[in-house]
């Protein structure tokens, strides 16, 4: 593995999650690997779990880390063959060439602008990083994937459910805020390249881009779509058709106990930050269907494999 941007990028799941498995046994056993190496996290959005989860991953490696928050940096040009007289200060090339010049491995967040969806599917920031890097890069999220939270999804089902053939629904939920479609978008592309078909479920307004939509089914009806599942992933995305906007806050798609006794005992994955009572209705969270904080906990040792499988690719 040299960059690690989708799961096109790998390529033997079933292995990358054995490796997981065996940093979660056992997380100090490769520290000598990353012994003398440097890996800088750039946040160009804030963050919790992500920032804390990767750069633990890498102490567990041995690599010495560097987070920077972007709002402390220059603005950056990522448009080729501009006249930078406005308020950008440095292009990409120069600081991507820079950062290479330090870094062993550089890691990367950055949102969508949530105004435009065809800027935003041009996925620009950590494209650029990738064309002009001399050094592997990380997806800590970008403006339309989330591969490090899809990994801990597939990881955190594998752990709490041991049906080979399990019933996965993806369902909206209400917030008051647009929200990126990265999370949604990634967790359908992994569930595709792991075998899984998954029933996406929300107010019809809310479909999700075609292209990570293969494989998978729509259930207009959220009662329908619980019938019997297994595994109930719960994430808030902005719709395609109004961009950018909030349509709906209909608070009958919350997810409650309730909807949750209408499964098979279903597995409730969130990828957090969640609102209380918004999202998901305290009982719901608070309850034995709830995986939430092993999720969140999984997080770390899914980005330690992915830095190990760079590491050792790059040795």
């Amino acid at each position: 593995m040299n960059n690690f941007y989708s799961v096109q990028d790998v390529s033997n799941l079933d292995e990358l999650i054995i490796t997981a498995q065996a940093m979660k046994a056992h997380p100090l056993k490769h520290q000598a690997l990353g012994n003398g190496k440097l890996i800088v996290l750039l946040f160009f959005n804030p963050s919790l779990r992500t920032k804390l989860s990767t750069q633990k991953a890498a102490m567990n490696l041995g690599m010495q880390v560097i987070s920077m928050d972007m709002k402390d940096s220059w603005a950056w040009e990522f448009e080729d063959g501009v006249t930078m007289n406005k308020d950008k200060a440095e292009h990409i090339k120069e600081a991507a060439n820079v950062i290479c010049s330090y870094a062993d491995i550089i890691a990367i967040r950055s949102f969508p602008s949530l105004k435009d969806k065809k800027e935003d599917y041009r996925d620009q920031v950590i494209r650029s990083f990738i064309k002009y890097s001399t050094k592997p890069i990380i997806n800590l999220e970008s403006a339309i994937r989330h591969p490090l939270q899809s990994f801990a999804d597939l990881l955190t089902m594998r752990e709490h459910c041991k049906i080979e053939k399990p019933k996965i629904v993806l369902s909206w939920a209400p917030h008051p805020k647009a929200l990126p479609q990265a999370v949604s978008n990634s967790f359908l592309e992994w569930m595709h390249a792991a075998g899984h078909q998954v029933t996406v479920t929300y107010p019809q307004g809310y479909e999700l881009d075609e292209s990570f939509m293969q494989g998978h089914q729509v259930e207009y009806d959220q009662e329908k779509a619980f019938a019997e599942a297994d595994i109930i992933y719960v994430k808030n995305w902005s719709p395609l058709s109004n961009y950018g906007q909030v349509v709906s806050q209909d608070a009958n798609w919350m997810i409650t106990a309730d909807k949750l006794s209408r499964t098979n005992n279903a597995k409730l994955l969130h990828c957090l930050p969640v609102r209380r009572n918004v999202v998901i209705a305290d009982d719901a969270i608070d309850s034995d269907h709830s995986a939430i904080y092993q999720l969140a906990e999984n997080r770390l040792y899914t980005a330690q494999a992915v830095i190990y499988n760079i590491l050792k690719a790059n040795a």
